[in-house]
């Protein structure tokens, strides 16, 4: 078992050997096995350095687990590195002086984090405000972003360009007000309609990906529509009342409902009906299109924190989801709804 606590200048974790379950298994070894983006090298500074405790007591990285082994460790955060400026094509899709909106492509990664210090939607915006503000503005305006989407879903964030606005946008995001749908393609066959409701939070047995608990985590609803039907396959207008991590992925998977292509959470085998001969070979020839989760933001609606008005935005499907979705329509038999 794993507790993670998170505090302003370190981590701390508990790990417990289970009582009647002997390891065999050195101390540096367990640890990276539980702690995400751990290696064993930084594990094994991390023991000499004094963050980890056995027991209370300082033990060598080769030391051999029992049950019943306590393990403390607290572990100093390195200061953030600041996000530096970086060219960038990026798809404005309105922009006023106090927001803007992008329709994020599915390869980029939105914030700064580790291993990915460069080449992030703040890297560009922060080049993108630069270019076009004047000399004045530039030391007043630092976007912010307001939520997020993971790495290899696409469509539409909200950027804010100053504080107020940002602490604005935050507290709708916080309330649940903003309006979130997303696309999704889906294996089975869900009703016309349905809500999906379940605890998130890190799965214990890889601490790398989220699962539904049925103790602890965070609350998360997600709400879904059926647009069209395929050979146990669905397209999806998924909404969302909390904003979870991976909540969408998450949620249905844990449904059964893995969303095509989602190589994290089941999605990118042939889930439902046979895999063999023509349909083995179609399906392999969309996973080499999509090369991702089949997810995209599509609509963001929100009241204006400058004039408190209601606005909505919508964004196309990008060509590679489109690629896919048309090959369903041609080869799967769809049953639509879908206008």
């Amino acid at each position: 078992m794993l507790i993670e606590k998170e505090h302003s200048q370190k981590t701390e974790y508990l790990l417990e050997v289970p009582e009647g379950q002997h390891s065999d298994i050195r101390l540096d070894k367990y640890i990276t096995s539980f702690i995400q983006n751990a290696s064993r090298t930084k594990v094994q500074k991390a023991i000499k350095n004094g963050y980890v405790l056995v027991n209370g007591s300082h033990e060598k990285s080769s030391y051999i687990m029992q049950p019943g082994d306590k393990i403390e460790i607290s572990l100093p955060k390195p200061p953030p590195q600041e996000a530096k400026p970086e060219k960038m094509d990026l798809n404005i899709v309105y922009e006023d002086e106090y927001l803007l909106l992008v329709n994020k492509t599915a390869d980029m990664v939105v914030h700064p984090a580790y291993g990915n210090w460069t080449g992030t939607l703040v890297n560009g915006l922060l080049h993108y405000t630069n270019e076009n503000l004047s000399l004045t503005e530039k030391d007043t305006v630092r976007p912010g972003i307001v939520h997020r989407l993971d790495k290899d879903t696409s469509g539409l964030l909200v950027v804010a360009k100053e504080d107020e606005t940002h602490k604005k946008l935050s507290k709708q995001f916080a309330k649940k007000k903003p309006e979130r749908k997303y696309w999704a393609i889906v294996w089975g066959n869900p009703p016309d309609e349905g809500t999906i409701e379940g605890n998130i939070g890190r799965s214990p047995r890889d601490r790398k990906i989220m699962t539904v608990l049925e103790e602890g985590g965070k609350s998360a609803v997600t709400h879904f529509k059926k647009l069209e039907s395929f050979d146990h396959l669905a397209l999806l207008e998924i909404q969302l009342e909390t904003g979870r991590t991976h909540q969408i992925r998450v949620h249905m998977q844990h449904a059964g409902y893995y969303v095509f292509g989602d190589p994290t959470y089941g999605g990118d085998s042939v889930r439902y009906g046979p895999n063999t001969g023509s349909r083995k070979k179609m399906f392999q020839n969309m996973f080499a299109t999509l090369e991702r989760q089949a997810l995209h933001a599509k609509t963001l609606g929100f009241n204006h924190p400058a004039t408190g008005e209601f606005v909505e935005f919508n964004s196309p499907l990008p060509a590679d989801f489109q690629k896919v979705l048309e090959k369903l329509r041609q080869n799967c038999k769809p049953t639509s709804n879908y206008v």
